[in-house]
C-alpha cells in the first residue's frame, strides 16, 4: 500500500531539528529559535510545503503550550496584541500567492537583525520608557503576516515584547497564547489555498510525537532560566534567525 508520505532521509535530518526547536520556542524560550523552523525545512522541500506540514505540528505545540502556562499570560497585553496579529494573517492570505518567499525571508531577516543592533549597541536604561503602542501595532501586524507567510512570526513582536521587560514566565505564557490564536486563524486560508494535503498532513503525524518534547524542554527551561540569560539566549535565537532568513533572500 502505499502511503502518501515523504520518505527521503534528507528531509527528515533537517525536520526533526527544526520541530524540536519550534517546540522549545513555543514556550517562549529561545523565542527566536523557531522561525529557523521553515528555513531549515525548506533545505528539502519548499518553503509553502514546509509551512503547510507544521500546521498540524504548531497546533499541538500551542495546546502544550497554553496548558502549561495556562495562568501566567498577561491579559491586557494579550488583548491589545491579537487584533493586530490577526489583521496581519488577513493580509498575509491575500498577498501569499504574490510576495516570493525569498522576498519576505529577507524583510523580516533584515529588521531582525536590525533590531538587535539598536539593542546592542544603544541599551536602553534601566528607566526607558516602554516602545509606543503604535510601534506596537505595526510589529504585532508585521508578525501576524509573517507568521501565516513562513510561521516566522516571533522576530517582529519580540521585538515590541522584549522592551516591555515582562518576567521569562509571563513573557512566554502570553507569546504562547497569542501565536495559539494566530496559527488558528491560519487553517482556513491554508485548506483554501490548497496547503493541506494528504501527504503534507500524514509527514506532519509523523514528526507529532516531537512536539511535546520540544514544548515540555522549553517550559522546564522558562521556569528555572535567570531573566538576564532568558533574554541573551532569545537574543542568540534572534540573530541566527536573521542571519539565516538574510542568508535565504541573498541566494
Amino acid at each position: 500500500m502505499n502511503f502518501p508520505l515523504i520518505t527521503d532521509g534528507y528531509f527528515y535530518a533537517v525536520a526533526v531539528p527544526a520541530v524540536l526547536l519550534l517546540g522549545i520556542s513555543k514556550s517562549g524560550f529561545g523565542a527566536g529559535f523557531g522561525s529557523l523552523a521553515v528555513p531549515l525545512m525548506a533545505m528539502a522541500v519548499t518553503v509553502p510545503q514546509a509551512a503547510a506540514i507544521l500546521m498540524p505540528v504548531l497546533l499541538v505545540m500551542d495546546l502544550l503550550g497554553i496548558a502549561a502556562l495556562r495562568k501566567e499570560f498577561d491579559r491586557r497585553l494579550l488583548k491589545f496584541l491579537l487584533p493586530f496579529g490577526l489583521l496581519g494573517t488577513v493580509i498575509g492570505a491575500l498577498l501569499f500567492k504574490v510576495l516570493a518567499a525569498n522576498i519576505v525571508a529577507g524583510i523580516v531577516g533584515g529588521f531582525t537583525l536590525l533590531f538587535l543592533a539598536q539593542r546592542l549597541l544603544f541599551p536602553p536604561r534601566a528607566d526607558s520608557a516602554p516602545p509606543p503602542r503604535w510601534l506596537g501595532a505595526i510589529l504585532t501586524a508585521t508578525s501576524g503576516f509573517t507568521s501565516f507567510v513562513a510561521h516566522a512570526g516571533g522576530p517582529p513582536i519580540s521585538a515590541y515584547v522584549i522592551p516591555l521587560k515582562l518576567k521569562p514566565v509571563v513573557f512566554a505564557a502570553t507569546l504562547s497564547y497569542f501565536f495559539f490564536f494566530i496559527n488558528l486563524s491560519k487553517w482556513i486560508p491554508y485548506a483554501w489555498l490548497g496547503l493541506l494535503d494528504m501527504r503534507n498532513l500524514a509527514t506532519s503525524l509523523v514528526l507529532l510525537p516531537l512536539a511535546p518534547i520540544g514544548v515540555w524542554s522549553g517550559v522546564w527551561l522558562a521556569r528555572r532560566i535567570k531573566q538576564q540569560l532568558f533574554y541573551q539566549l532569545i537574543y542568540l535565537g534572534l540573530f541566527l534567525t536573521g542571519a539565516k532568513l538574510v542568508w535565504d533572500a541573498l541566494r
